[in-house]
């Protein structure tokens, strides 16, 4: 038996319009051919593949086995095909082939959900690069242009190359398990009790923070990967830690953890931006997405802290992620591929 020949797309999608159209006639209106050209096509089709696609005996043709099983391929054959020509006549109009968008780890996952879906539905033929970190290693990707873009909160030492745009605030709340030590205290914590229990926080894995230590309390830290693997140890009981309130809400309402009344303020709030380096135009596909995040509600007011009567901090301050002040240590780095446990 000869090996089968090489179908021309054309033939495919012949192929696809006469079943998808239930017959040749119909396949011809619909292609705006004759009936006999479309019998020949479907035939020579046959002849090219050695095999018989369709079943001829009745009065509307059906797919035989072995057409059932090659009718998927057709069609896998034409969506790429169809996919490459919107691809390249994107490029050809200077949409960019791929976008790359790094995201800190506090950011919340249903706002970034809701971007990336619109995103997706406007740019089908753009290609997505994500990634998840925190302090400092957010900035880091934009500035060595490994990301288009990122989603970052403000940090000390900001190279000159970085613009930034204001996107919104995120609300830290410090928390432990109910059966904590600190979770039995009525009333306000003073913070000479605060810094004689374990706080958690997560490492900066860039350089822009070497040698800086910000917001950490206590007396002894554990240095985390990853924003999970604190998630589960405060649930657990081991330390307390500052953790995005979108983040542990159903802890909280579960009972699963307990959020502090902490001398130093029981939440507050620091400021998102959008962040690119400024030597570097971005595309129609990177642009848009900037605006999705600049357009995002913002609150009316931060939570309350005890240092500003209900105002946010402020931006200065908004490095301190794991504490209340700008103290020593402190970098609460994030969700990367692996989930790894690493001292500083």
């Amino acid at each position: 038996m000869r090996d089968p020949g090489l179908p021309s797309l054309d033939q495919l999608r012949v192929f696809i319009a006469v079943i998808d159209h239930g017959g040749f006639a119909h396949a011809a209106r619909a292609l705006h051919r004759t009936q006999s050209v479309i019998s020949y096509t479907i035939a020579n089709l046959e002849e090219q593949l050695n095999i018989a696609l369709l079943d001829r005996s009745k009065r509307k043709p059906t797919l035989t086995e072995a057409g059932k099983a090659l009718l998927a391929d057709a069609r896998a054959v034409s969506l790429k095909v169809d996919g490459m020509r919107a691809r390249a006549k994107a490029l050809s109009a200077g949409l960019e082939a791929e976008v790359s968008l790094v995201v800190d780890v506090m950011f919340s996952t249903c706002k970034l959900v809701r971007i990336l879906h619109a995103f997706q539905k406007e740019f089908p033929t753009v290609a997505m690069r994500l990634r998840t970190e925190a302090l400092g290693a957010v900035t880091q990707l934009v500035v060595d242009q490994t990301c288009h873009i990122g989603i970052s909160g403000w940090m000390p030492g900001t190279p000159d190359v970085i613009e930034r745009q204001a996107c919104g605030f995120v609300t830290m709340v410090p928390v432990v398990a109910p059966e904590h030590p600190l979770a039995q205290i009525d009333g306000v914590i003073p913070s000479a009790i605060l810094r004689e229990h374990t706080q958690l926080v997560l490492t900066d894995r860039s350089t822009l923070t070497a040698g800086q230590d910000f917001g950490v309390l206590a007396l002894r830290d554990w240095r985390l990967g990853d924003l999970s693997s604190k998630h589960a140890l405060l649930r657990n009981g081991i330390g307390w830690g500052n953790m995005p309130v979108e983040f542990v809400q159903w802890d909280l309402d579960a009972g699963r953890l307990v959020q502090l009344q902490i001398a130093e303020g029981s939440s507050f709030s620091f400021p998102l931006y959008v962040i690119r380096r400024g030597d570097d135009e971005p595309g129609p596909a990177t642009r848009w997405l900037m605006q999705q995040f600049m357009e995002l509600e913002q609150p009316e007011a931060a939570p309350d802290d005890a240092r500003t009567g209900g105002a946010p901090l402020p931006a200065h301050a908004y490095h301190a992620l794991d504490g209340r002040r700008p103290a020593k240590a402190a970098s609460e780095v994030a969700v990367a591929a692996a989930i790894s446990l690493r001292p500083r």
